[in-house]
């Protein structure tokens, strides 16, 4: 048996390689095709292991580890959210991700994940709402424009089509933030002064906010017909951002109902309210939005097999941009029974 070289080094994508990818494939691009990537295996959901995300909750925050498998490959993401962090300067969230061969059980790649998990949750918002949203839709409200914000922008028009954007926070300077980096982008932005005054016109409304607790950043009364909402702040438990009376008058897709039932806006309603799940939505199974009076809801939480989509894609950018280094990673010895000697032999070359 001829032994494969190198069987200690994993493709490693550091924070500056994954800023250069994204550039270096373009900010639109990238969304798009990763938006693909999600969509294909969203077909082939059945195949997958699944399991909800296994938490550690503490005061702080939540630490997660978010794995899943597909029987050829296994990939799992650590991610962390710690609302309290930004007060330290510190990210809200962050993460890392490992994708494995399931033959060896060696990994093929280790990537940051913090920027790749906002363009993944971006786009996934946007493949979604390509099944749920109106047709022709080109505005979209933005409620709370953090770290998320610009992602979500940027997916829905790659994908969508979007246009216009109506921007509000409860803290101005998120609000100029954002504004002042999507300006150049293509969009028409509004800084709305009242949560209220963003959702007026928007056929989409996104929220995206970062407290946690219990909130409520859309009441019913601000929620018209028509409107597709894409829910995306609420992803813990004890932590939303709808009333609760939006959701009795919406239809609410979402990812994998185990997990959203403990994490989502749906946290708020019985155990067996009807969910559709969106995955049977794309294959033909059931229908998405069906008439114009419809109000869809999209409660996002973030499952495993989107981050699993999203470490494929890398994977497979890699070859062609060169744009990681191999770690030394893996204890490799010529003998793999002689681990120990190993480590001796290398105590003499330390001598």
């Amino acid at each position: 048996m001829t032994r494969a070289p190198d069987l200690n080094l994993v493709p490693f994508v550091s924070v500056d390689h994954m800023m250069k990818l994204v550039l270096t494939i373009g900010t639109e691009r990238f969304l798009t095709e990763l938006a693909g990537y999600i969509e294909d295996d969203f077909k082939r959901w059945e195949s997958f292991d699944k399991t909800a995300r296994v938490a550690s909750h503490s005061l702080d925050g939540v630490i997660e580890l978010m794995p899943t498998s597909d029987g050829a490959l296994y990939g799992f993401k650590y991610v962390n959210g710690h609302p309290k962090n930004i007060k330290d300067g510190r990210q809200t969230v962050t993460a890392f991700g490992v994708l494995a061969d399931v033959g060896t059980g060696y990994p093929v790649l280790m990537t940051e994940m913090t920027i790749l998990t906002a363009l993944r949750t971006a786009a996934m918002s946007a493949v979604a709402a390509k099944y749920l949203a109106p047709k022709g839709s080109d505005t979209m409200a933005i409620i709370g424009n953090g770290a998320q914000s610009e992602f979500q922008a940027m997916a829905f028009k790659a994908i969508l089509g979007i246009k216009k954007l109506r921007l509000y926070d409860i803290d101005p300077v998120a609000t100029d933030k954002c504004a002042r980096n999507l300006a150049g982008a293509g969009f028409e932005i509004t800084k709305c002064k009242t949560s209220q005054d963003a959702v007026e016109g928007a056929q989409i409304i996104t929220t995206v906010t970062a407290d946690k607790q219990y909130a409520t950043i859309l009441t019913d009364n601000m929620v018209g017909t028509g409107v597709h909402i894409n829910a995306v702040g609420g992803d813990c438990p004890g932590k939303t951002e709808l009333h609760k009376d939006i959701l009795t008058r919406s239809d609410i897709f979402v990812e994998y109902p185990p997990q959203t039932r403990i994490e989502g806006e749906i946290q708020q309603l019985p155990a067996d309210y009807p969910v559709i799940e969106l995955w049977e939505v794309m294959v033909g199974k059931t229908q998405g939005r069906r008439e114009p009076s419809q109000i869809t809801l999209f409660d996002s939480v973030g499952f495993a097999i989107e981050d699993f989509s999203a470490l494929r894609y890398v994977r497979d950018k890699l070859k062609a941009t060169g744009l990681y280094v191999d770690l030394d990673l893996l204890a490799d010895p010529d003998e793999p029974r002689d681990l120990f000697g190993m480590l001796l032999r290398h105590q003499a070359v330390m001598a």
